[in-house]
């Protein structure tokens, strides 16, 4: 028997692809929004955890070969992917009930988008957080535009131009985690989540390196979306618009060649040598930002459509 991919449980939600570094995938997806939906009025369930099976990541991001698939045919699982997953990322921002998220090993893309919302985010000795997406001709999803756009010294900048990865020090230095827990106490945590609080530690104080930007390592295309998708994001009124914003851009970018390119050079040849696009115009950039049709505008899901954006 085929195990699950994500496995619920009342107030628990584990990450279930060991050989994809529970990367997620939209089943996944709609498995997490399923159960967070049904628990908002349990009274049973008063914090919700998030953590992953075996193996050394949380949750590498999403799953890109499904959306490269995807495009080959119809790309409808690539646009339902995106929509839904930034669905899930907005449920879990304005969640009431507290989202307890353990960010032991690998924290990029995807997994960002579903440890950041948390109101309890605990980085560990082994945390190794990144959005490394203008590697592959993306650009830093999930409500990034939020987060990376509102962090000190233009850290976010340069976290999404260079992919930096980040260790559980350096994460709780900036705010993204909350709390800093030794991996010999994890256990005791997970199995009872309210010794959290006595057994995390302040980890020694550790400068966050300034990388050199290399610009050919990244698709030029998707450093400068970044780019503007951090400063739009920084004028932000609210999440949902983040979101919207970054829906426009998923839908867009996924269709040029960089994405592909991308694809191929780092997951499927491996050859680490990418083809970018020639440099594209502002009015490429500007159409890559522009509303789309009104009925294909991203929305929050209807159910928690409440007034909170």
């Amino acid at each position: 028997m085929t195990a699950p991919e994500v496995i619920i449980r009342p107030g628990r939600i584990t990450l279930n692809r060991p050989h994809a570094l529970h990367a997620l995938t939209l089943g996944m997806v709609r498995g997490m929004t399923a159960a967070l939906l049904a628990w908002r009025d349990d009274p049973a369930v008063e914090t919700v955890i998030i953590e992953h099976g075996e193996g050394r990541g949380f949750c590498a991001g999403g799953d890109v070969r499904a959306i490269v698939d995807s495009l080959d045919g119809d790309g409808v699982l690539a646009r339902d992917f995106f929509y839904e997953e930034y669905q899930l990322n907005h449920l879990m921002f304005h969640y009431a009930k507290p989202l307890m998220c353990f960010w032991d090993g690998i924290v990029m893309g995807g997994g960002a988008g579903i440890a950041l919302p948390c109101r309890i985010r605990v980085a560990t000795d082994r945390t190794r957080f990144a959005m490394p997406e203008c590697g592959i001709g993306l650009f830093p999803d999930v409500g990034a535009g939020w987060y990376l756009s509102r962090l000190p010294d233009r850290r976010g900048e340069w976290l999404a131009l260079t992919g930096a990865r980040l260790n559980g020090a350096q994460c709780l230095e900036l705010g993204l985690a909350t709390h800093y827990l030794p991996l010999d106490q994890l256990a005791a945590v997970k199995a009872n989540p309210g010794l959290l609080q006595s057994l995390a530690v302040t980890p020694p104080a550790e400068s966050l390196p300034m990388q050199v930007f290399d610009s050919t390592g990244k698709s030029p295309l998707s450093c400068r979306v970044a780019l503007r998708q951090l400063a739009e994001g920084a004028r932000a009124r609210n999440f949902a618009e983040v979101l919207r914003m970054e829906y426009r851009i998923a839908r867009r970018i996924i269709r040029l060649p960089d994405f592909r390119e991308g694809v191929r050079a780092f997951i499927l040849d491996k050859d680490n040598s990418p083809r970018w696009m020639p440099p594209v115009t502002d009015v490429e950039i500007d159409a890559i930002f522009a509303p789309l049709p009104p009925h294909e505008e991203w929305q929050p899901l209807e159910e928690h459509r409440d007034g909170r954006v």
